[in-house]
């Protein structure tokens, strides 16, 4: 037979019996979190420029428990150098980063990297780039170089107009535009193959990206505090690295400095960042698990983009909308080799083409200043040519360059390449392009809210996070300088609220980089 307990003391019963059962839920919070061993106190998750520098700032706030968690098989990011050439004439080029741009002037700032080229003694040369330089289009040598002159009076005008060479502060009064809009403002509208050659030489050549796909005010202030000495830029000088250790040194040295064997995981890329008011739990693809208080994330913005990386719980909505209304540029150097040189013997050459951006800026390696004898040229695309090439064969890229080439010397019989190579960055999972444009739509609140941390565990840094110098090595430096700062302050304080986000993005302040 079946027996039926009354309702009310059953209820009763479970309510008395609940009232003397401990609280689970907070003590196995507590129970957890102190005993789960900690790996390290930081995980910095990426071994680029951001991420070194961090390591180092950390060290000298004298807090030396961080682990760099890197997914090559060497430390130096996007500072990528490649062995080229034919077997018996090898020499070290650069895929990546190959410029100091800006040192110092007078007594002035000195740019960071600068002054880490020289602490370790990596070889640059001067790089002349608007003074030596060869002009071409389908009919062979064409002298355009007063209109090669004349773009550069455009740009000059261009990032003066934004208000930044006189005055370093963009008035607050000026609303953004493209930076197609600023050069249609400022009276250079170009409609020719070889003014469009030489615009691309002035401007895409350096952000990787369109005028159209960029800010008129950023582009202007990135360019200005870089260069210009009137606007609290380093200098004018560029250096090109020709240090056959590669470009990559300044940074390995720095690191060999500072590390220990177990304060460095190579070859190990990360496919989960799990945070928690406890700590950061970080999972890499081998199902390896290392857990941290604070994890810094000095992925490129390109990885951000394409979720390579799964973030638990997910990124905030303020988080994504930052990190998605920046863009990535992308700058592929086409490296070949023949077995002499029959070239230009300026530094540099400009092909004018009747698709803008077709193969048009050419540098010689075989330079007396460079790389004498190495029978090198380099070939720069930018943008969607580089995504383009990308999804295409080596063989039919290297066919097209041999065709410009063959155009370019109608009267030289061409010889075959003895090696060629480019380095494909947009489809590379490891970093989804080369470095960070401003487009017009990417606003002063996004750009704080991509730098800000995501509650107190996890951070960021990088190129990309950096206001001023965004698209810059140097800015991957002072953002991995400055964050490791804050992070430093925070474990030392036990805690920290961090920087500084938006939660809806509404542009109701001027722009503003001081």
């Amino acid at each position: 037979m079946l027996r039926v307990t009354p309702l009310l003391p059953l209820l009763l019963g479970l309510v008395a019996s609940a009232a003397r059962l401990p609280e689970l839920r907070p003590s196995q919070e507590i129970l957890e979190a102190s005993a789960v061993r900690k790996d390290a106190t930081v995980l910095i998750l990426g071994g680029g420029v951001a991420g070194v520098t961090a390591a180092r700032t950390l060290h000298e706030q004298g807090i030396d428990d961080f682990i760099i968690v890197e997914a090559r098989g060497e430390l130096g990011g996007r500072l990528m150098s490649h062995s080229f050439g034919a077997p018996d004439r090898k020499f070290t080029v650069e895929l990546g980063a190959n410029w100091v741009q800006g040192t110092q002037t007078g007594n002035g700032v000195e740019n960071p990297i600068w002054a880490l080229a020289k602490k370790h003694n990596v070889t640059t040369r001067p790089s002349n780039y608007l003074g030596s330089i060869s002009t071409y289009d389908d009919s062979g040598a064409f002298d355009f170089l007063e209109t090669f002159d004349a773009s550069v009076k455009d740009f000059t005008r261009l990032v003066a107009t934004a208000g930044l060479l006189t005055g370093g502060r963009v008035p607050k009064r000026l609303v953004d535009l493209t930076a197609r809009g600023g050069y249609s403002l400022t009276g250079s509208r170009p409609e020719s193959r070889h003014q469009m050659a030489s615009e691309y030489y002035q401007f895409d050549w350096e952000f990787g990206t369109t005028p159209e796909d960029t800010s008129w005010l950023a582009c202007s202030w990135a360019h200005n505090y870089t260069f210009d000495p009137a606007s609290g830029g380093f200098s004018y000088e560029n250096l090109l690295a020709i240090d056959q250790r590669g470009f990559k040194t300044l940074i390995q040295e720095e690191a060999r400095e500072i590390l220990k064997p177990n304060q460095l995981r190579l070859n190990s890329t990360v496919s989960a960042i799990e945070r928690s008011r406890h700590g950061v739990k970080v999972t890499l693809t081998d199902g390896r698990v290392l857990r941290a208080n604070y994890a810094l994330c000095t992925f490129s913005l390109g990885v951000l983009q394409y979720n390579d990386v799964q973030f638990i719980p997910p990124l905030p909505a303020w988080k994504e909308e930052a990190i998605h209304s920046m863009s990535m540029g992308t700058y592929t150097k086409i490296f070949v080799q023949f077995p002499e040189k029959f070239w230009f013997d300026t530094e540099m050459a400009l092909y004018a083409d009747y698709e803008r951006g077709r193969y048009p800026v050419w540098q010689s390696l075989d330079h007396p200043f460079l790389l004498p004898g190495s029978g090198i040229l380099v070939v720069t695309v930018t943008g969607d040519f580089s995504k383009r090439i990308e999804s295409l064969p080596d063989s039919y890229v290297q066919s097209e360059v041999m065709d410009v080439l063959e155009m370019m010397f109608p009267d030289v019989d061409v010889p075959e390449p003895t090696d060629f190579y480019f380095q494909r960055w947009h489809s590379d999972p490891l970093f989804r392009g080369s470095y960070s444009n401003w487009p017009a739509a990417f606003l002063s609140e996004h750009q704080g809210n991509l730098r800000a941390n995501v509650d107190e565990r996890l951070w960021f840094a990088g190129e990309a996070t950096s206001r001023r110098y965004f698209g810059y090595l140097h800015g991957a430096y002072t953002e991995g300088a400055a964050i490791g700062l804050t992070l430093a302050e925070c474990i030392r304080g036990r805690g920290c609220l961090g920087l500084e986000h938006i939660d809806r993005v509404q542009n109701a302040r001027p722009y503003d980089v001081m």
